[in-house]
């Protein structure tokens, strides 16, 4: 009876166990709707995904999978301009989830373009930005608006590119990759004129766009409500970042 009592038990866990890993696996990708959730990264090359940019910068190949993610370095190769890789497809209001891995002494900047277009004969991308600064990590998740109309930050609202830490809230807890396991959940949340953004669990902004993200500028480009996802090599700089487990949800 006590050795019928002691398999059940250890059945029961092992159950229990397999159960819960299946879980962790399922909810650590996105939050809501996971019928309608959709990769936007098939861990093996960059289908779906094309890089935009200058004619001199193009076969540079600073944008790569590799190892399950998306892969930027320039590290040593600082001559380019701006460089992004833009989702194919378009999106108006939806969720994001991605894991980002940064380097601390890594000096570059990067972002993530949300509801954004490249405009071919400006060689232009506009759209806001969620940003993603390893140098300062406490800028990350944060909007800056790079529709050539606006160029500042949207939130917090400043008048230009230059921030200090005393004008936000705070930082967040950034691991860089010899912290920890070393990746960072960004998740952000697009619906209607309102971004919300999270960084390993805290939200960092909570921006209504209305008079913003829907004016002249903004309809001009075709962007602020609905465009291209993309993610950003800063012109001048040297970058090493990594990019996995990128779903999204309409909503």
């Amino acid at each position: 009876m006590i050795k019928r009592l002691s398999l059940l038990l250890t059945l029961t866990s092992i159950i229990f166990t397999l159960s819960a890993c299946s879980g962790i696996k399922k909810d650590s990708s996105i939050s809501l709707g996971q019928d309608k959730r959709v990769s936007l990264f098939n861990g093996k090359d960059l289908d779906g995904w094309t890089v935009e940019c200058k004619a001199e910068d193009k076969l540079k190949q600073f944008w790569r999978a590799e190892n399950g993610a998306i892969v930027c370095h320039s590290i040593g190769r600082p001559d380019h301009d701006y460089v992004w890789l833009i989702t194919e497809k378009e999106f108006g209001d939806f969720e994001l989830k991605m894991k980002i891995q940064s380097f601390r002494d890594c000096p570059g900047n990067s972002g993530i373009q949300v509801r954004s277009r490249f405009d071919s004969e400006a060689q232009w991308l506009d759209g806001p930005q969620i940003d993603i600064h390893p140098p300062d990590p406490w800028r990350s998740g944060y909007i800056y608006d790079e529709t050539r109309e606006y160029k500042r930050w949207i939130h917090p609202s400043l008048p230009s590119w230059d921030i200090e830490r005393s004008q936000v809230k705070g930082g967040q807890n950034w691991k860089h990759a010899d912290d920890s396991n070393g990746w960072n959940t960004i998740h952000i949340i697009c619906n209607g004129t309102t971004i919300k953004t999270y960084v390993n669990g805290s939200q960092i902004a909570d921006f209504d766009g209305a008079g913003i993200l829907d004016d002249a500028a903004h309809r001009k480009h075709n962007v602020g409500l609905k465009g291209h996802i993309a993610l950003q090599l800063h012109t001048d700089d040297e970058l090493h970042i990594k990019f996995k487990d990128i779903y999204l949800n309409p909503l």
